[in-house]
């Protein structure tokens, strides 16, 4: 707790004798206000800089800048909210597929009014409060207003900083602690985003006249040129994993991409993408939220790769059924998810191919709070799924001989559904798949182990021959991959970039959209039968493992010691294998 003045005998008094929002109220008819004691927010962050960001100059007096508050929910809520997700989420519970409307979300979740009045109480004292928004669910405030406003509201000065490699990728934070004042602080999570640097995930693009497929493989290898037979295709995919090419989409189906740190479309890619592998029809995007630049798919060291691979691959899996594209400038997973929350009419199936260590997350207070969007998404019948990472167990923290794991978030939020990856166990032969080492998989340090994953982190953990030391993990958390799909550059992706230039990429960015639209294609034959979308999917899968190839063999180490491998049935390399559409389709349909 800190103090800007020694004026504070007014709060104390008050704050004796009333409730938090009746000292705010107190203190709004006072001088007081600007002097109230202030709480230093998510107090367990000890780094405000990164060397990956260079710190430029202070935001101006008349730059507009955003700041989104979170409200605090009460323990209890949580807790009841997410009993009952499970029975919606659940295929042995009556109410599968029962999923909640958004007023039924703000009705058990929303913080009380007092606490919300509170929040907008103190953004009014500042003349903060014409340019705010209220969520759908009435837990987030997102305003936007003058630098200088902002800085007097979080108590200390904004910096603009850029990435070291990536020059046009630009954020704004604080470099010191940021605090509240008191009632304020009692009522509200976190301010965002404020102080995490985002370690940039970036998809591994390979040789363009990489070797070609053996003799022996499958004519799917050359479906999109002779030249670029060594690369996973969507004829690769298909004929692995059995789905189906549709030619309509059921009425509410659709799959959407979240997409960061600049990474836009051209459509003269996604035209030359839909050419060179003759799929039935162009992929497109049917709406983009946030804004398009396609001028910058020409343009930097990686351009665009990131976006091409999500939108080529869920367009080609996933023919026929809408892409809408979400944009976040700002690289904040949290704003993300509540702009996904708020929208009404959104995809019933989200992909993300970002992340980084929960170390790197910097507070709790953030992964909990994107944890609670998470489960808000999960209620309304909305599957997200992410991308488990691509350096293995060691994260992008890197390899740390006698440290831990660094396990990766969001991917291990249980809330979401984490995509591992896979090899093919022979190269350029469509058949068996291994463990990609680099798949990202482990157990999560913040977030508990489920009770819809506890049979089968058990058997795991008593059926495995090769563990890792457990000083390296926690063995009570969350456990993350759930499921997995290629994603390796043995065999790497052949994607369209720079306006048609072709080439292969590899990473779980790969095997996240793949996955995403496999379901969006299981929706689009529930959703034209009748039945609700399969929704948040975790325990579907889990007590359905048979709809999957199991993967059996290889370990996740990033090429280092340790590491888990892949045994029978579910384990942290590779969740419970990849998708069989027969027996995927089988099970969903049959609840």
């Amino acid at each position: 707790i800190q103090t800007l003045s020694g004026r504070t005998s007014i709060l104390f008094s008050a704050m004796r004798s009333a409730t938090l929002a009746g000292a705010l109220a107190l203190c709004l008819s006072t001088t007081c206000a600007v002097d109230l004691l202030r709480v230093r927010m998510e107090p367990s962050v000890k780094t405000f800089s990164s060397p990956n960001w260079e710190q430029g100059a202070q935001v101006s007096a008349d730059e507009e800048v955003q700041l989104q508050f979170f409200l605090k929910h009460g323990a209890d809520k949580i807790s009841a909210f997410e009993q009952e997700l499970l029975q919606l989420a659940s295929t042995k519970s009556a109410r599968y597929g029962e999923w909640l409307t958004a007023e039924a979300v703000t009705a058990r979740l929303a913080p009380p009014k007092r606490h919300l009045d509170i929040v907008l109480g103190f953004l009014k004292l500042h003349g903060a409060e014409d340019k705010c928004e209220i969520n759908v669910h009435r837990d987030v405030i997102s305003c936007t207003m003058p630098g200088t406003t902002a800085e007097v509201l979080i108590g200390t000065p904004l910096y603009h900083y850029s990435h070291a490699k990536y020059k046009a990728v630009s954020i704004i934070r604080v470099a010191a602690p940021y605090s509240l004042p008191a009632p304020v602080a009692g009522v509200v999570s976190l301010v965002a985003e404020l102080i995490r640097f985002p370690a940039l995930r970036t998809s591994k693009l390979v040789s363009e006249d990489a070797p070609t497929a053996s003799a022996e493989s499958s004519d799917a290898w050359s479906q999109c040129g002779t030249l670029y037979e060594s690369f996973t295709n969507i004829a690769v995919l298909q004929e692995r994993y059995g789905f189906p090419t549709i030619s309509s989409s059921a009425t509410g189906n659709g799959i959407a991409l979240a997409e960061f740190q600049g990474q836009y479309y051209d459509d003269d890619d996604l035209e030359a993408f839909s050419s060179q592998c003759s799929l039935d029809s162009t992929v497109t995007v049917d709406s983009v939220v946030g804004g398009n630049t396609p001028t910058r798919c020409s343009i930097g060291l990686e351009p665009c790769i990131e976006s091409l691979l999500d939108i080529e691959y869920a367009g080609a899996v996933g023919q026929s059924i809408p892409i809408s594209i979400y944009y976040s400038s700002t690289y904040s997973i949290l704003e993300w998810a509540t702009l996904v929350g708020d929208d009404n009419s959104t995809a019933p199936v989200h992909s993300v191919s970002y992340g980084n260590d929960e170390v790197q997350q910097i507070s709790d207070e953030y992964m909990y709070s994107c944890n609670t969007e998470f489960m808000k998404l999960a209620s309304k019948g909305i599957s997200v799924l992410f991308a488990s990472g691509d350096q293995g167990v060691w994260g992008r923290s890197g390899y740390a001989p006698t440290g831990e794991f660094h396990p990766d978030f969001p991917a291990d939020s249980p809330y979401v559904t984490a995509v591992g990856g896979t090899d093919f166990l022979v190269k350029s032969q469509i058949g068996e798949e291994t463990t990609w080492e680099d798949g990202g998989g482990g157990f999560s340090n913040v977030f508990a182990q489920p009770s819809w994953q506890a049979d089968a982190v058990a058997t795991f953990f008593s059926t495995s021959t090769d563990l890792p030391a457990s000083s390296y993990y926690n063995a009570t958390g969350r456990g993350y991959p759930d499921v997995s799909a290629l994603a390796g550059t043995q065999n790497a992706y052949f994607i369209s970039y720079k306006g048609g230039s072709f080439s292969g990429v590899g990473g779980t960015s790969a095997a996240s959209p793949v996955v995403a639209a496999i379901f969006a294609l299981v929706n689009n034959e529930r959703l034209a039968a009748g039945k609700s979308a399969m929704g948040w999917l975790n325990p579907f899968i889990y007590e359905n493992p048979s709809a999957f190839n199991d993967v059996t063999s290889g370990t996740n180490n990033g090429g280092y010691t340790g590491g888990f491998t892949a045994v029978a049935g579910w384990d942290a390399a590779t969740g419970y294998g990849t998708p069989n559409w027969d027996a995927l389709l089988e099970a969903a349909m049959s609840y």
